[in-house]
């Protein structure tokens, strides 16, 4: 199977870059130079994960993840020149799934791909029908309803909610949880895993300041808790 990737950046000689890389290693690439042709290019190509720059104009990155997350939930790694961690938060809390910074090494990015698209595909071979309290997880068909009602999650924040809801009681670590995600020796999912995490509470808890079902373990990480 070819993977799609869109490549989303205002400057023409990264784009290429990308392109000629992502090529030579077997994904079919379009790109994109700006958040506002990328939205339109989405819709119409259906691409596997997207690679996005936040600094473009007509529509940055953010304003791109806010419109987009409205309507689909394919994989975003964010590409930026910014290296402030505020920006990067920000990032994930609009939908992304993990963020490189400019200057990148290629072999990098290229792992931090594969990773994200291997879980994905992990994801759909092993798909299962999870059940806790008002919690649905269906993985056939990566949806999640509480009570009744649909409610939309990231693909990171799917993949969590999943791996805890597999093993509920289970203590994993922060570690042990990125690993699961995006394959070991990825320390930047791990250091905004409290963010994922916090926005996953939002979306299925009642009440996020107490929450009933993912429990943080006070210096260890979190477990789920199945109501009985």
């Amino acid at each position: 199977m070819t993977h799609t990737i869109l490549v989303v950046d205002d400057q023409s000689s990264v784009r290429q870059l990308l392109q000629e890389y992502l090529s030579e290693q077997g994904f079919r690439v379009i790109i994109a130079p700006d958040g506002q042709s990328a939205i339109y290019t989405a819709r119409h190509e259906q691409p596997d994960l997207i690679l996005l720059d936040i600094m473009m104009p007509k529509m940055d990155g953010y304003q791109f993840l806010r419109q987009f997350r409205q309507e689909r939930q394919t994989p975003v790694i964010i590409i930026t020149a910014r290296e402030e961690e505020t920006d990067a938060v920000l990032g994930l809390d609009l939908g992304a799934d993990d963020f490189v910074i400019k200057p990148f090494r290629l072999r990098e990015l290229m792992a931090r791909i594969r990773a994200v698209l291997r879980r994905v595909d992990d994801v759909a071979e092993k798909a299962e029908l999870l059940r806790a309290g008002e919690i649905v997880l269906d993985e056939r068909t990566h949806t999640v309803t509480v009570q009744g009602a649909d409610v939309s999650l990231t693909p990171i924040e799917f993949g969590l909610l999943a791996i805890l809801m597999r093993s509920p009681g289970r203590v994993f670590t922060r570690a042990e949880l990125a690993d699961s995600l995006v394959g070991r020796g990825f320390t930047g999912l791990e250091s905004t895993l409290n963010v994922h995490i916090r926005n996953l509470r939002q979306k299925i808890e009642a009440d996020a300041a107490s929450p009933r079902y993912i429990e943080t373990v006070f210096g260890i990480g979190y477990r789920f808790h199945k109501p009985d």
